[in-house]
């Protein structure tokens, strides 16, 4: 089995799709795989569905729910492997049982734990190429066509976190490898879309300030500064400012040749 949530929910057995066309079922088999080989309690599964106040045929509706889910494993796998050892009932509630790698997310976040040991270590290029392996493992935003409830609107959130982040690590990791110049027009699309995250606008002052345009780095920080004042009513953060000032007096620091790794002022600026 195969299942794909970052992007359109997928869900296939020997290439033929088991995902449900209702919009609950769809929700069920979502929260299912995205703790498979764990029991998703009953309790999770009525919260995810029908919020705190569940009808009183909750209960009927989820097991017929389970039953019609096990149909389409049935049909889809064969005689040889019940369904219910798949889809299987255990006390107080439900597991998939699958191997975690089956769930596309799981191998993201083992790829995205893979490139941060690598970073920690100094391989700049074996983590900025296991980020990239990761996010490539993303079709569109997550359970983009499964309408969520509370449960999984959590993870969701999460999920987006997690992505947004591995971008900026694999973006770290370019920055330590001296790709600024290839970098500014991802950057200046990201800090677009995101026009109050530091994170990625300190990146971008610095892409830019590593290929000669220190105007258009100070740029940014001048645009960032006004949307934060505007919008949130502070100052960019200390660790922005000290970057901004660095790039003032023309800090030699700042400036990086690519290699193995080594103590940059990026780290020191941002850290």
């Amino acid at each position: 089995m195969k299942i794909q949530v970052l992007g359109t929910l997928c869900a296939e057995v020997n290439g033929r799709s088991i995902v449900p066309t209702a919009g609950k079922p769809r929700q069920m088999l979502s929260l299912l795989a995205l703790y498979p080989g764990r029991v998703v309690p009953v309790s999770t599964l009525m919260e995810e569905l029908w919020g705190t106040k569940p009808p009183q045929s909750a209960l009927a509706t989820l097991q017929t729910y389970i039953l019609q889910l096990r149909r389409r494993l049935g049909s889809a796998m064969g005689p040889d492997t019940p369904a219910k050892e798949v889809l299987a009932t255990r006390h107080g509630g439900y597991v998939l049982a699958i191997p975690s790698d089956s769930v596309d997310v799981h191998a993201y976040e083992r790829m995205v734990a893979e490139g941060r040991s690598a970073f920690e270590a100094g391989s700049d290029t074996v983590a900025a190429d296991r980020f990239r392996q990761a996010l490539m493992l993303w079709r569109g935003p997550a359970l983009v066509d499964v309408r969520v409830g509370p449960v999984l609107k959590i993870e969701v959130m999460r999920l987006e976190e997690s992505r947004l982040g591995t971008v900026e690590r694999r973006i770290d990791a370019d920055l330590r490898l001296g790709r600024h110049t290839e970098l500014i027009p991802e950057l200046t699309e990201l800090t677009a879309r995101y026009p109050q995250h530091e994170g990625l606008h300190s990146q971008a002052m610095v892409a830019l300030y590593r290929s000669g345009r220190q105007a258009s780095a100070l740029e940014v920080y001048r645009r960032l500064r006004i949307r934060l004042i505007e919008g949130l009513g502070v100052e960019p953060s200390p660790r922005v400012q000290r970057l901004h000032q660095a790039m003032l007096v023309v800090d030699p620091q700042l400036d990086v040749v690519a290699g193995p790794r080594r103590s940059s002022t990026f780290d020191l600026y941002t850290a």
